[in-house]
């Protein structure tokens, strides 16, 4: 993982919504971009924060006691054990931050819920590269 990478064409490489894909490591943290449509699942990361960067499009995040809504540029930390849902009503491309200890929907599993192997897969496999490395 020692090359440029483009986090907008990465996210917009992939294919599947809600699966995403490890793009660089940070210390003990991960870098991940994903693309998504539809609601996730309510969830928490009961130890660990969680950092959500809207690259296009817009994300509503739901909580307990109301709402966000992201916009593309917005940036939002959500706290460790906070329990949210993260909502796309239309395509939105984002970033994300996470411990490497952060599973994908915390202690909840749905047809969603990728592990870290899966998560790793693709960009280990040659994925989604800068724009200088597509040309």
């Amino acid at each position: 993982m020692n090359r440029p990478v483009s986090p907008l064409l990465a996210a917009a490489s992939l294919t599947e919504f809600w699966s995403p894909r490890v793009i660089a490591e940070l210390d003990d943290s991960y870098v991940k971009v994903a693309r998504l449509k539809g609601t996730l699942a309510w969830h928490n990361h009961q130890d660990e924060d969680e950092l959500f960067l809207v690259l296009k499009g817009s994300l509503k995040i739901e909580f307990e006691d109301g709402h966000i809504d992201l916009q593309a540029g917005d940036l939002h930390v959500i706290p460790k054990g906070v329990q949210h849902n993260p909502i796309a009503a239309d395509e939105c491309l984002v970033m994300l931050i996470e411990r490497k200890s952060t599973l994908h929907t915390g202690d909840i599993r749905t047809n969603k819920t990728r592990d870290i192997s899966e998560q790793l897969a693709e960009f280990n496999s040659g994925g989604p590269q800068s724009s200088e490395s597509q040309k």
